[in-house]
């Protein structure tokens, strides 16, 4: 290979990296903001006269899940497409959808304004962003790991994971910039609806770059490779969400949901809860792309394993000491930026460990479908599914064993060695990674 040649071929994957991730970072941006604003939402719009807060926070995180339980349809719909016709033109079209939804969310008429008609809305709007964050991480992921240098793959693929940690830190970032700028009042009357808005001219960024997107030479060279049995594929896919259903957990526990957690169940004000999301993000960005590095030379099930197990060991600790009224702020603050640094040890290996469990042929598909089927349930489901037992058993701990229980099944996943065959692997180092 000529210099020349290398150094065109370096800079198609750093744009690739940018025009992959930078969808993510909105969709996760978009997913934050929801969480942050959760109690908000449900005040303005599934708060009847007469309702319960209680009643009305299950309701805003029931109409968080269902757009996650539409990422599968999203996944099979647009990941079908991405295999038959492109990678490019397929991430174009889902973050279309993906901002104008996510747009249209902040001038949407609330319950006092339009009655019920208000929350069907938001839940329609909702949907959308479910199909077309089906259609993106499949794409992405494909892209990045499709671009990247022999022995990259783990690095590479870690980007997408990153880039949930800035968008949930943008999102964090603005929901705390607005609460310090604005009053109770003015946040919850118009402020809300901000950063909502802000992802026009974020969406349009990211589809100024995905045109200029090349189309993966992966895919081009393998597009008429047979396909593997459907059975083989659903087993695969299976596997896969088993493999991440800790990190989906875990990662949503921690940095999502704690918020409302401290908000609702241990009293902390919006801002306290703010700083200790921010700070879980934070640790979690840290590690996520040495995690993905630390794969490609260890493995990813090794990284992975080694994540999940902390989690089982350390979540119900965590949460005592954020309970503990007599521990300094400080030590809170390292506690939760150590839970978001061991998430990061799963997130970072897990895109390049789920595209590689997959050939080309069918690869935005399959990864496509384990990321949602496993973010379906126990991303989406989080919140509800926490809020709902704490409020019917009482228990505090909640967070901490549904975290952990996650992260318990995922080793056994992790540790079971497909053979190549069945993975639909391409190659015997791919299957050393996985």
């Amino acid at each position: 290979m000529t210099f020349i040649q290398q150094h065109r071929d370096t800079r198609r994957g750093h744009r690739a990296l940018v025009a992959g991730a930078v969808g993510n970072l909105i969709e996760w941006y978009e997913f934050g903001v929801y969480g942050y604003f959760a109690t908000i939402i449900a005040a303005r719009f599934f708060t009847p006269e007469g309702g319960s807060e209680a009643e009305a926070l299950v309701k805003t995180y029931a109409s968080f899940a269902l757009a996650f339980f539409f990422r599968p349809v999203g996944a099979a719909l647009f990941g079908r497409l991405g295999d038959r016709v492109g990678r490019r033109p397929v991430l174009i079209l889902v973050i279309t959808l993906m901002t104008v939804a996510t747009a249209l969310i902040g001038v949407l008429p609330t319950y006092a304004q339009a009655g019920a008609l208000a929350p069907w809305l938001l839940t329609f709007l909702r949907v959308l962003q479910g199909l077309s964050a089906g259609g993106e991480f499949g794409g992405a992921v494909s892209v990045m790991t499709e671009f990247a240098p022999p022995g990259r793959r783990g690095l590479y693929g870690s980007w997408q994971s990153f880039t949930v940690a800035l968008g949930l830190l943008a999102g964090a970032g603005a929901a705390a910039l607005l609460a310090t700028v604005l009053t109770e009042e003015q946040l919850g009357a118009w402020g809300w609806r901000l950063p909502f808005l802000l992802t026009l001219p974020l969406g349009l960024g990211a589809l100024w770059l995905r045109l200029r997107l090349d189309e993966t030479p992966v895919f081009v060279a393998e597009r008429t490779e047979e396909t593997p049995p459907p059975r083989e594929v659903l087993r695969a896919v299976g596997l896969g969400a088993g493999r991440i259903m800790g990190w989906a957990a875990a990662g949503y526990t921690f940095l999502v949901v704690l918020p409302s957690y401290l908000q609702s169940t241990l009293g902390a004000t919006f801002q306290q809860a703010l700083v200790a999301t921010v700070l879980a993000n934070l640790g979690f960005a840290v590690t996520i792309v040495p995690a993905g590095l630390l794969s490609d030379r260890l493995g990813r099930r090794a990284v992975m394993v080694t994540g999940a197990v902390l989690v089982v060991v350390l979540a119900v600790p965590l949460l005592n000491l954020l309970q503990d009224s007599g521990v300094s702020n400080t030590v809170k603050g390292v506690a939760v930026c150590g839970a978001g640094a061991v998430v990061g040890l799963m997130a970072g290996p897990g895109p390049a460990m789920l595209s590689e469990m997959f050939p080309t042929r069918v690869r935005y598909t399959g990864l496509g479908l384990a990321y949602a089927l496993s973010n379906a349930v126990f991303s989406g489901c989080a919140g509800l599914i926490i809020t709902e037992t704490i409020e019917r058993t009482g228990s505090v701990d909640i967070p901490a064993y549904y975290a952990a229980a996650a992260c318990a099944v995922s080793v056994p996943a992790l540790l079971t060695r497909p053979s190549a065959r069945r993975a639909g692997v391409p190659n015997a180092g791919v299957e050393r990674a996985g």
